[in-house]
């Protein structure tokens, strides 16, 4: 079975390898993808996490710590699959430590990775199935555990079809340590022992409290904003997402002319396309990257666009509302706990299916407003700007369910040293 899949696995990536060229997007890392690892010192097994973009790293990071100071001895290895997440997982390497991205998940690939790494233990952030890395991780009795796991709907589907292959894969997960009841039924329907799976909930409760606290005047004044100026923050936008929000954002200017907006697409590389979007809008689009060459207060009707990566929320801590995007379109939405944890009043649309517990526990708390299309987003932004008190109201029942619902690290934590033995 493993070969067949190793077959198809090579025939892929040999297809892609092309694109990857022609898109130049064959980076550096690749050669790591390839198994290719820096000369290591003697490591004494370390713990090897692993998380597959930004979101998984982010919501980790607590994990990190918590493991560095339980094992103090122990190196860490974070893996990613993303060059953006692997920007981001710098943060938490300490001296010592490696960095790297997940190897191509080939029989030949893995075994010499894993051969040159031997982990102690192998942590999965949210839910990965790379059949040959967790069987051979199986065969070298290396522990593997599943964090803040969770099945998509897609993924629920895609695992239903392939539930015989699947099967025994899954079966050689130690412990999943998941988000919700619906988690752990859908990975009991698809074969895991119900036993070795655990509902501890969603670290990225307990993440939005552990940031450092960024200081709102400062990025208010990086946008030359005045005190009478509102400032609106659409983060983790997509495609289609800009125009219904720059029609919006126009609409609302006829009402509160001192009302501005920060646009952060989701892929920071679409500046220039938002820009030009804006452009058609009569907007004057503004990199924040750049804003230090530019004066934005000489600028009329400015948008501000922000093209870098890991200061999203440093923007929201600016904000006076926050729309969080992949909303209005059918991505599933983001993560709605990092403005909700700096006491900031949330926006989102119908489509947050990645986020469905989460977004329904706002909704039915009245922590957050729901906004179905551009017309209901309009709505939204000018309700909370006509009353201060609706806003505050609803960001303090928001940073309550923060409160009420942290936990989820220390509970993952105490799976992993059940299972760990140094």
């Amino acid at each position: 079975m493993f070969i067949i899949y190793d077959l198809i696995f090579l025939g892929f990536a040999v297809f892609c390898l092309p694109v990857y060229l022609l898109r130049g997007k064959l980076k550096a890392g690749f050669l790591r993808r390839l198994g290719f690892l820096p000369a290591l010192a003697d490591w004494g097994r370390p713990i090897w996490i692993h998380a597959v973009s930004v979101g998984e790293v982010n919501a980790v990071g607590g994990l990190v710590n918590r493991l560095r100071s339980l094992y103090p001895t122990k190196k860490i290895v974070i893996s990613t699959v993303t060059s953006t997440g692997n920007r981001i997982a710098r943060g938490l390497i300490a001296p010592g430590d490696l960095l790297t991205y997940l190897p191509l998940d080939l029989s030949f690939i893995v075994r010499r990775v894993l051969k040159k790494i031997n982990p102690s233990i192998f942590i999965i952030a949210e839910t990965e199935i790379w059949p040959n890395l967790i069987i051979r991780l199986a065969k070298m009795r290396i522990p593997v555990v599943t964090v803040n796991g969770r099945i998509s709907d897609n993924s629920y589907r895609g695992y239903r079809l392939a539930k015989f292959f699947i099967r025994p894969i899954l079966r050689q997960v130690g412990q999943f340590c998941v988000q919700t009841d619906l988690d752990a039924r859908r990975l009991v329907s698809l074969g895991v022992e119900s036993s070795r799976v655990q509902v501890t909930g969603n670290v990225k409760f307990d993440q939005s409290l552990d940031y450092s606290q960024p200081d709102p005047a400062a990025y208010r004044a990086k946008l030359w904003l005045g005190d009478a100026d509102k400032l609106l923050v659409c983060g983790s936008t997509h495609p289609q997402e800009e125009e219904i929000i720059l029609c919006a954002y126009r609409e609302l200017l006829n009402i509160f002319p001192k009302l501005k907006l920060v646009l952060a697409p989701r892929h920071p590389e679409r500046s220039g396309k938002i820009g030009r979007l804006a452009q058609k809008f009569c907007f004057k689009p503004v990199l924040i990257s750049q804003i230090p060459g530019a004066c934005p207060t000489c600028i009329r009707s400015p948008v501000f666009i922000l093209d870098t990566i890991g200061e999203l929320f440093k923007y929201y801590s600016a904000a006076d509302i926050v729309f969080v995007g992949g909303s209005l379109v059918k991505k599933g939405g983001h993560n709605i706990l990092e403005p909700a944890s700096l006491k900031k009043p949330v926006i989102f649309g119908p489509h947050m299916f990645n986020f469905r517990d989460i977004s329904g526990l706002f909704l039915a708390h009245q922590a957050a407003l729901l906004a179905k299309d551009g017309r209901e987003l309009y709505a939204r932004v000018k309700e909370l700007l006509d009353s201060q008190l609706l806003a505050k109201a609803q960001t303090e029942r928001a940073y309550g369910l923060i409160i009420r619902n942290r936990g989820a690290t220390e509970k993952n934590l105490g799976v992993i040293k059940q299972l760990y033995a140094c």
